[in-house]
């Protein structure tokens, strides 16, 4: 089957591994991609709060702790379209394992590091440094692979199952663990996230079949690496649909994050609660999301597609003017739920719709060009947010974010309007011009 098909599966796969005739479930290919994905989501999760923990460990300057975060989000700037090029030349299933070789080698040496008491703030930079790195190769080749191992029908509800239990595996089960671990041993954390990542690549060898694209008939790869990235970036500037919602997401995105940076603050300034109970609205956050993912599928064969991503990306506006009107504890519960219960149902719907519309021999540079816009915003937003903040208060960043939410309403539905064909076509194989 041709790289270049976006209906059955296996887009990217070899021929001879293509089940003759659709199955009915997801299939042996994905459920074996879940598994993997599950037990490398736990050790991301493990990793997330390992890493902050054994940092206040060796010190307490706050400027030296936020530093670590930097470090893992820079490398999406630097290289996610570049990793997507990459993605785009070699097998995806390989280049996962690869990953999390690079993964257990990198994450191993700091636990040893750490249990013979050698751990230094520099090997935590440069950890922190090297595994995003390796996350934006990973991230972008799992992407690709969703849709070589189901059909076009199929995206919605695998990336749904895909994206809850990543919240479940992160959140719920992977933070509690390292932090439980990191009491017991501050190597143990590093030692068992280590072994996930090995346990996760291990697995991606029951999966059979070859998932590198190939170009379409008659269309050669590019010269280089840099006329390739410039391939990828030109086929999204050109396609009117994707590049309007990248642009969309991204600003809704840096507005999301400038409020729900300061969540811990109005968690303890404006409903003057103790810090502690940040961490039971970040629960309620992470429920939302599970139970977003799980019913997006849901959603989409009950109303059109174009009318769910619309609420789905409207619920947060509404959901941050009604915490600055009603500043309460169980406002804010409510809000965290839905905000990230919908945001979840737009991730979603939004990746399912890449991975039908973009060519799979493209998938992996058009992918690292978005996220580099999305992941570019972000930053700016959370400062903005909390310029806002110090300037007008706490309240008043909520109704300016949810405002701002609510008026890319327009942009989002003239969109969406404009291209409803692309839409109504998404759980078919036929193609529509964009």
């Amino acid at each position: 089957m041709s790289a270049s098909h976006t209906g059955t599966p296996g887009p990217a796969a070899d021929p001879k591994s293509a089940p003759s005739a659709a199955p009915r479930g997801l299939g042996r290919g994905f459920w074996t991609l879940f598994s993997s994905s599950t037990v490398s989501n736990l050790a991301d999760g493990m990793g997330r709060v390992a890493l902050p923990l054994l940092a206040v460990s060796l010190t307490r300057e706050p400027v030296l702790v936020a530093a670590l975060t930097s470090l893992t989000f820079l490398p999406w700037l630097l290289f996610a379209v570049v990793s997507g090029a990459l993605v785009d030349r070699v097998d995806r299933r390989r280049a996962m394992i690869a990953a999390q070789v690079v993964r257990t080698v990198i994450v191993g040496l700091l636990g040893a590091a750490v249990l013979t008491g050698q751990a230094a703030l520099w090997m935590l930079y440069v950890a922190a440094f090297a595994l995003g790195a390796v996350e934006t190769l990973y991230d972008n080749a799992a992407h690709s692979m969703t849709p070589a191992v189901v059909r076009r029908d199929q995206l919605e509800k695998a990336n749904g199952r895909v994206e809850a239990a990543s919240v479940v595996a992160d959140s719920f089960l992977g933070a509690p663990l390292a932090s439980a671990l990191f009491v017991a041993a501050a190597a143990l954390p590093f030692l068992a996230n280590s072994t996930l990542f090995l346990l996760a690549g291990v697995l991606l060898l029951f999966l059979p079949g070859r998932y590198r694209a190939e170009p379409a008939a008659g269309a050669g790869r590019p010269a280089n690496l840099r006329a390739e990235i410039a391939e990828g970036v030109r086929w999204l500037w050109n396609h009117r649909l994707l590049r309007g919602l990248t642009a969309i997401s991204s600003l809704h995105g840096a507005v999301f994050q400038g409020v729900t940076a300061v969540t811990v603050l109005l968690v303890t300034d404006l409903l003057r609660l103790p810090a502690a109970a940040y961490g039971w609205f970040v629960l309620t956050g992470g429920i939302g999301g599970v139970v977003g993912g799980l019913i997006a599928p849901v959603l989409t064969r009950r109303w059109p597609r174009a009318v769910v991503m619309a609420v789905a990306l409207t619920t947060p506006g509404v959901c941050f003017v009604l915490i600055a009107a009603l500043p309460f504890p169980a406002t804010l519960a409510v809000a965290t739920m839905l905000g990230a219960g919908s945001i979840m149902v737009w991730n979603i719907l939004i990746m399912s719709l890449r991975q039908a519309l973009v060519p799979p021999a493209l998938f992996g540079r058009v992918l690292g060009a978005i996220r580099t816009v999305l992941w570019g915003f972000m930053p700016l937003g959370a400062l903005c947010g909390g310029l806002l903040a110090e300037a007008f208060g706490l309240r008043a960043l909520a109704v300016i974010g949810g405002c701002l939410m609510l008026l890319l309403m327009v942009p989002l539905g003239l969109i969406l309007h404009r291209h409803r064909a692309v839409l109504r076509t998404l759980n078919s194989s036929d193609t529509v011009d964009t």
